[in-house]
């Protein structure tokens, strides 16, 4: 059984945050009751996330709402555009280079830091130094000012001169080759439920609960990968790669479950909630996945 937090994130990010990012404690309770999480479990991870300043609470009468702080609206949409981002985009041929020396006593924030520098994709190319060819200069701006640390780090824009090729970055920065294996693990595994479930769901013989717990625990297996893969542009990936590969499946396997794992969700949520905060271009027929190519 996943950690009942990250759960939470993953409805957050793939439901909730259409539907004016707040729900009553009882629909979210309800709700991962499906993955077998009980009301204590609930309870528990939300005080967590109030604490760590992801979540506010709300009282409306005898009931209690739950609604992402900026910082956790943040957070899930950044998500969900890397999750939901189907093509590597094109490299502009820059590199973005983090150099720091945060001071010992200051420890804490410095390994908050390298986690947060690991989300945002970029590669430790040697101890207090990072790298990345993807734009992230708002992300680094951001991190400079949430913790402060403006009088210990350097931040380059530049263009690599040789003498060996780029890729001898992209190999001393991250491990492509696990990486791929990961995906590889994926694509075996999701690639067997997805036929299995095709079948099912054309024979309508699969429930609109069944589907939401699918494409919740699918997105919830894939949202892993914003933890390991630093989302390079195509110019300097394999030319063979395997993330490609599985956002292909991930995307037709998304596809067949989105409308009645939605259709569960909004009869779970529309006790207790205001089923008329739902984005108004929120077309679940229409998502990204579902209109956009991979190109393989």
């Amino acid at each position: 059984m996943s950690n009942t937090q990250s759960m939470i994130f993953t409805i957050y990010g793939d439901y909730i945050r259409h539907y004016g990012n707040k729900i009553w404690i009882g629909s979210l309770i309800r709700l991962l009751k499906e993955f077998g999480h009980n009301e204590q479990a609930v309870r528990v991870a939300v005080s967590r996330m109030l604490k760590q300043g992801w979540v506010k609470s709300e009282k409306q009468g005898h009931k209690s709402y739950y609604y992402l702080t900026p910082r956790g609206v943040k957070r899930v949409e950044e998500a969900a555009e890397r999750i939901f981002k189907l093509n590597p985009h094109e490299w502009d041929g820059k590199w973005r280079i983090l150099m720091y020396t945060i001071p010992e006593e200051k420890r804490q924030i410095r390994d908050e830091l390298r986690k947060e520098l690991y989300w945002s994709g970029f590669g430790s190319f040697s101890n207090g130094c990072w790298i990345s060819p993807n734009n992230l200069e708002k992300e680094v701006e951001l991190l400079i000012e949430k913790y402060q640390i403006k009088p210990y780090v350097d931040f380059f824009v530049s263009e690599y001169r040789g003498p060996r090729e780029s890729e001898s970055l992209i190999e001393r920065s991250w491990a492509l080759g696990e990486i791929e294996e990961k995906y590889e693990q994926f694509i075996t595994e999701y690639s067997k439920k997805f036929i299995v479930h095709q079948s099912i769901i054309q024979q309508k013989e699969m429930s609109d609960a069944e589907c939401f717990v699918e494409r919740t625990n699918l997105v919830h297996e894939y949202r892993k990968f914003l933890f390991i893969d630093p989302g390079l542009p195509a110019e300097l990936l394999p030319a063979r790669w395997n993330g490609s590969h599985a956002a292909l499946l991930f995307s037709q396997y998304y596809k067949i479950l989105a409308e009645p794992a939605n259709r569960f969700f909004e009869d779970v949520f529309k006790e207790g909630n205001d089923l008329q905060s739902k984005d108004k271009g929120y077309d679940v027929n229409n998502h990204p996945l579902i209109t956009e190519q991979v190109k393989l």
